[in-house]
């Protein structure tokens, strides 16, 4: 008789952290296997796909004529839905290996997704391979990461700061009672870096370049001591290569512009906020999760501004992939689309 390993014929459900900037896949049982940026080479000359994720990542600025480098996804919705599909499909078969079963998936969006949009997302997961697809709001993925009761009759205030959007949101009793999506978030912190030295300096960078100031010297509060950083751009009024010194204190001018509408999006939520869960917020604090609020000192600037205690979550840019991966125990009895985890009574 034959003896199956039944562990390598049915692949095990996986949750989706399908973000603008970093895809994080959760598989059932081994955790979060895959982490890697959501960025697509395609050779134009055969309309196909050359690299995805790192691979494709370190051809960014580097690439030949013949290879367009994409980013499928941008603030957070499809951008190109082909590329998108053929990425997720990769992934989910990079994550659960040569299983018979195709999985069940459970992806992430934000909260303002349009009926249309959302449609996109559960198609392009179902063609990618997956056998169901689940979609569950990003801030409602990211406090179940964070450890946080959303089941209980007490209000979270979560802020989830991706790579193409923040996601606000009040949750108490398993859903979302206010909620505000913005599409200002780690690229527009990009952005905002790039516009300042071209400003300041007459220098052109690139996004990579960009980003790299951002997670070394990026910062919207004083160090005690200023944090410096040697940076290579374009003069552009020579036109060739030119090196300046960056500190840290200049990316608190560099950054007020989105992190000025961040904490807007975050006072209008609370405007919104019934009194009664206004209290609970004071008492529980403000939740930071996601890569953008990794930010030297936002947490204590947003505390001071908007005056409720703030703190950042444990490992933050794994929440929203951890909470995917715990709401997977919860699929059994739940219909495809978006996830109501208001009707489920237990502890995640």
């Amino acid at each position: 008789m034959f003896k199956f390993k039944t562990k390598q014929l049915f692949s095990k459900d996986i949750g989706i952290d399908l973000g603008t900037a970093t895809v994080l896949v959760f598989v059932e049982g081994k955790g979060i296997v895959l982490n890697e940026p959501s960025v697509v080479a395609v050779d134009k000359n055969t309309d196909c796909i050359a690299k995805i994720g790192k691979d494709a990542q370190v051809m960014v600025g580097r690439n030949p004529n013949h290879i367009e480098i994409v980013r499928p996804l941008r603030d957070g919705v499809i951008n190109r839905y082909d590329v998108t599909e053929k990425m997720i499909s990769y992934f989910i078969r990079k994550a659960c290996g040569s299983a018979m079963l195709p999985p069940r998936v459970v992806i992430c969006v934000p909260t303002g997704v349009s009926e249309v949009e959302t449609r996109a997302v559960m198609d392009a997961g179902t063609h990618a391979g997956a056998r169901k697809t689940y979609l569950v709001p990003e801030p409602v993925a990211a406090a179940v990461g964070a450890g946080l009761d959303i089941h209980s009759p007490t209000g979270h205030m979560v802020v989830d700061i991706g790579g193409g959007t923040t996601d606000v949101a009040v949750i108490s009793l398993g859903g979302i009672v206010v909620s505000k999506s913005i599409k200002i978030a780690g690229d527009k912190f990009d952005e905002a870096i790039m516009r300042y030295v071209r400003r300041k300096y007459n220098i052109a960078i690139g996004e990579r370049t960009a980003e790299q100031i951002k997670i070394q010297i990026g910062a919207v509060y004083e160090h005690g001591e200023a944090k410096y950083m040697e940076v290579k751009g374009r003069c552009l009024v020579q036109g060739l290569p030119k090196v300046v010194t960056l500190s840290s204190k200049e990316m608190l001018e560099a950054m007020m512009e989105p992190i000025s509408a961040i904490f807007d999006a975050v006072c209008s939520v609370i405007e919104k906020t019934p009194p009664e869960l206004v209290g609970d917020i004071l008492k529980n604090g403000i939740v930071l999760t996601g890569g953008g609020c990794q930010l030297y000192g936002l947490d204590r600037l947003m505390a001071d501004v908007i005056e409720i205690r703030t703190r950042v979550a444990k490992e933050p840019v794994k929440c929203v992939a951890l909470g995917t991966g715990r709401i997977l125990r919860y699929l059994e009895h739940m219909p495809d689309g978006v996830i109501d985890l208001s009707r489920v009574r237990a502890k995640m």
